[in-house]
């Protein structure tokens, strides 16, 4: 059950794992309203906002959706460095989550302030703005993801403890793909709105993550005391790590594609620009039931195997949805139910995974190393996620797509049609089964970790007393 308390473990304090309440289990969860909304709605609706409303060229708004996140190729290990070396009462990692929670809100709500700017000039506004917003993220998002690995030892047990935020994701994507589109609407004040309400949502999931952590147990190793240049070079000498940031970048990418054709395929395929909220909740709806099905199936298969079969049915999915045009709107929301099912296994085990490869090198280092690795994978996350629209909207270019406003609506030609629909289906689906070819060289196993000596530790039939755990 999902309710039920996950044994967390303090590395150097006790050899039997230690509980964590389910208090700090949510207050780290409830930090996903800011990391999944943040992630989805600009992939969602700043290029549409930029076209639809902004009157900016499709391959224009692309590049601009680029760039801001491209930054994050730089600012993210630098962050993770700077939280890898933080002593403070907090703990490492809390500190910066205050942090981004003073730059992120803000730059967010200006990104839909809607400036009396049309073209290019409205370009140059929101990639400004959206720069900002991205280091605001990178402050709080880096740390926030290396906390997981220092809570838990246990192999099996950082996949249940991540149960609470993929639910919290799944609630938070639900929002911004059903709430966030149905405030905006099509107008300059619509959007204006949905940006001061999610602005508000992201400042109070930020400071409750940071309030709602302070007893989390800390298993981390020591500081590191090596330049950022080494411990990059760590990180891309860890053989895991690297397949693993391959396959997860390809899963990001292939679902930033299909985020930023969700508002044109349901305006120009289903005809029903209302339809991108229910096809949203078509595809959040399995990660909040089938959470529980995931981590029976990693112990069963174990993450790889688990992996593998998300990305086939990601795939499917995709695949599936290309006969949209002939088989109409149902059959496209069972479609996306499908690749739903295959997103949420992938959402749940790439964290999982992730922490695991954080133990491993933390196991053959001794040292604190988990920010950077965190840095480089919030980084290529970040790029990627943002060139899905850039790819979408160069498949949009191609097909002939002729960009608009609401006082000036056109009648696009067949040719955008056509790549409306495969810029959604073949485009994700040919990259998800590059991801699915690289899940298969991924190999750290239980096994591994315990090689490396950082076993899975199972909790004990009657849990002892344990000395008290440093507070982040």
């Amino acid at each position: 059950m999902l309710g039920l308390n996950v044994a967390m473990v303090s590395a150097a304090a006790t050899p039997h794992p230690s509980p964590v309440s389910l208090g700090t289990r949510l207050g780290y969860a409830v930090g996903s309203f800011c990391t999944a909304n943040f992630s989805a709605i600009p992939g969602l609706l700043l290029l549409y906002y930029m076209t639809n409303v902004l009157a900016v060229p499709a391959g224009l708004a692309g590049v601009v959706l680029f760039f801001p996140k491209a930054w994050d190729l730089i600012i993210n290990p630098l962050v993770g460095q700077w939280s890898d070396r933080t002593t403070s009462r907090w703990g490492p990692r809390r500190p910066w989550l205050l942090a981004g929670a003073v730059v992120l809100p803000v730059s967010f709500a200006l990104m839909f302030i809607g400036p009396p700017l049309k073209g290019v000039p409205a370009a140059v506004f929101v990639g400004v703005t959206f720069l900002a917003a991205a280091t605001g993220y990178a402050l709080y998002e880096v740390p926030y993801k290396a906390m997981p690995a220092e809570m838990t030892t246990d192999y099996h047990e950082r996949t249940s403890l991540l149960q609470w935020r993929m639910i919290f994701i799944a609630i938070a994507v639900a929002m911004s793909g059903i709430a966030a589109p149905a405030i905006a609407g099509n107008s300059v004040d619509g959007y204006r709105q949905m940006g001061l309400i999610f602005a508000a949502i992201l400042l109070t999931a930020m400071l409750g993550s940071f309030f709602g952590t302070a007893r989390a147990p800390f298993t981390g190793q020591n500081q590191s005391e090596g330049t950022l240049r080494s411990q990059l070079v760590a990180a891309r000498t860890s053989r895991p790590f690297m397949w693993l940031l391959g396959l997860s970048t390809a899963q990001t990418l292939a679902a930033g594609v299909m985020l930023a054709g969700a508002p044109y395929f349901a305006a120009y395929t289903l005809n029903d620009t209302k339809a991108t909220s229910t096809l949203f909740a078509a595809l959040v709806g399995p990660m909040l039931v089938t959470m529980p099905l995931w981590v029976w199936l990693a112990r069963r298969i174990d993450k790889r195997g688990a992996m593998i079969l998300s990305g086939v049915l990601f795939t499917a999915g995709a695949v599936l949805a290309v006969a949209t045009p002939a088989l109409g709107s149902l059959y496209a929301h069972v479609a996306v139910m499908v690749v739903g099912i295959g997103y949420a296994g992938q959402q749940l085990l790439q964290f999982s995974m992730l922490a695991d490869v954080i133990a491993h090198d933390g196991a053959l280092s001794g040292e604190r190393r988990g920010g950077v690795f965190t840095g480089l994978w919030t980084a290529a996350e970040s790029a990627v996620a943002a060139f899905g629209a850039t790819i979408y909207g160069a498949v949009l270019a191609l097909g002939g797509f002729i960009s608009s406003d609401p006082e000036h609506p056109v009648t696009q030609p067949d040719s955008a049609y056509t790549a409306v629909i495969i810029g959604l289906t073949v485009v994700p689906a040919l990259i998800t089964i590059a991801g699915i070819l690289m899940t298969l060289k991924y190999d750290l196993t239980a096994g591994r970790l315990a090689e490396a000596g950082a076993p899975e530790e199972k909790a004990p039939e009657a849990p002892a007393p344990s000395p008290a755990l440093p507070e982040r």
